[in-house]
């Protein structure tokens, strides 16, 4: 008979915690002074983002004739970074929701800052459909509420209004789906902190939690329910965002791949944001032991099975264009590959296919730096694949006296960086602010592989909640975060 051991997986969280070390250890960033590193990031990032505020004042007093587009190029720089940006905020909803229904514990590590991240991501698209508009300030008017306007209505067959839906609808369930995960940790950290004003605020936006076999069982019902309300999302949000291209008749562009292709490529973006920032948070914020090597690994898969996908829509695409026998279409394919901005539809592929290839050695995906060479790659890789499906469909158009290139401004350029400074600003305040690992999350993860690998039958940890040792907490919903344990 073979060693039952040998089939054990390695654990998720390491360094056998208990539940009070899991407290201390995932509130100590909250409660220390920020270290040089945080706050050198934390100013660049605040740098960056007073850039963009500036660039984007500058050019919605002066108008979009700041930007580099022309009469052949009339979508480039801020269409690619918004789709970008959309594309980056999928991971989170993935994480949580679908992973979630599907029962897999890795997310718990994970899974909070991945939300974050996507409302992150989703603030900095927003930015580029305001600019857009041209009078952002009447961006309201895109919404159909009552007005006194008569019969002047938004048009409601442009992609813009889909996407303001869309992107709107996403916002509000990631929103609310985030917070409800934060209350049983906002409830721990509320026990902890000293009198004043913090603790009168987290007593606010813990709404009373007491950490009662009732609670869970509703929290754990609620939040069942909005991962399932949130998991259609994942498919059509960026559905909706493809339909910009989808459904005009410009070659390289009105094609029923996008769709699925821009979901896959959307999670695959995410997936490597989501390995960027939590292999940096993983060093800085010593979390070694809840960001383990397992949790790399399992989203490297993740990250390989989508690049395939991706790979696959890039070679479908080429096979319909010569099958179809449409002479502009094949024209627009052979432009990608070999002309003028050929160099970009290749650093795309190399980033996005060959690259991600190193992921199915061990070797590499047991490597923390190398993964995070990776991931930055893939990052750079996405944002040239939507300017090679924008710019390249268009800079070369019917008429041979109407192609151009183009070449984005100082503007433009200023306005991206400004979105990452927002990004990034935002997502430094949250790691000082609130708890980035699912502590609740967490130990019910602990309790589960401690039966698991004692070989016990979780008789302890049924009567947790609603899903007993199975359910989202597990262990960690019959031990309340105010217990005399976990203060310690």
């Amino acid at each position: 008979m073979a060693d039952a051991g040998a089939f054990v997986r390695p654990t998720l969280i390491a360094g056998d915690k208990s539940i009070a070390q899991v407290t201390r250890e995932v509130s100590a960033p909250m409660e220390r002074r920020p270290g040089l590193l945080w706050w050198v990031a934390f100013l660049a990032s605040v740098a960056l983002l007073a850039l963009g505020a500036l660039a984007i004042g500058y050019q919605i007093a002066t108008g979009v004739g700041t930007w580099g587009l022309n009469t052949s190029v009339g979508w480039a720089f801020d269409i690619t970074n918004f789709v970008f940006w959309i594309g980056i905020g999928h991971a989170g909803t993935l994480i949580s929701a679908i992973l979630f229904l599907f029962r897999q514990r890795w997310r718990t590590s994970v899974n909070r800052a991945a939300e974050a991240m996507t409302l992150f991501a989703v603030m900095c698209a927003g930015i580029f459909p305001l600019i857009h508009l041209g009078r952002p300030w009447m961006a309201y008017w895109i919404f159909p509420y009552p007005n006194t306007r008569g019969s002047l209505w938004m048009n409601f067959r442009s992609p813009l209004a889909w996407d303001a839906f869309a992107v709107s609808t996403y916002f509000i369930i990631s929103a609310t789906f985030w917070y409800l995960g934060l209350i049983p940790d906002l409830a721990t950290i509320r026990d902890r902190a000293k009198p004043g004003l913090r603790r009168t605020l987290l007593a606010i936006f813990s709404l009373g939690w007491d950490g009662s076999f009732r609670t869970w069982q509703r929290y754990e019902t609620t939040y069942m329910l909005l991962a399932g309300l949130a998991t259609p999302l994942v498919v059509s949000v960026h559905t909706i965002v493809s339909w910009d291209f989808a459904t005009s008749v410009i070659p390289g562009w009105h094609t029923t791949i996008f769709p699925p292709y821009f979901v896959a490529g959307a999670i695959f973006s995410g997936m490597a944001m989501v390995l960027t920032l939590m292999i940096i948070a993983r060093k800085v914020m010593n979390l070694e032991d809840y960001i383990t090597h397992r949790h790399v690994d399992v989203m490297c898969k993740l990250i390989i099975l989508n690049s395939g996908i991706v790979g696959l829509a890039y070679m479908t695409e080429f096979f319909t264009a010569f099958y179809s026998g449409n002479t502009y279409e094949q024209f627009t394919f052979i432009n990608r590959a070999f002309g003028p901005m050929a160099w970009t539809y290749w650093v795309m592929l190399s980033c996005n296919v060959f690259i991600p290839l190193l992921l199915w050695i061990k070797r590499v995906r047991m490597s923390i730096p190398m993964v995070f060479v990776i991931s930055l790659f893939i990052n750079v890789g996405m944002w040239f694949e939507r300017f090679v499906i924008i710019v390249t469909s268009l800079h070369r158009d019917y008429l041979p006296a109407n192609w151009t290139s183009y070449t984005p401004t100082s503007v433009e350029v200023a306005t991206l960086l400004g979105s990452f400074g927002l990004f990034f600003t935002l997502f430094l305040l949250f790691c000082r602010l609130l708890p980035i690992i699912a502590m609740a999350e967490v130990k019910g993860v602990i309790g589960h592989e401690r039966a698991h690998h004692h070989g016990g039958n979780a008789a302890g940890h049924g009567a947790t909640g609603k899903h007993g040792a199975t359910g989202k907490h597990g262990a960690a919903g019959k031990v309340h975060e105010s217990s005399a344990e976990v203060l310690q």
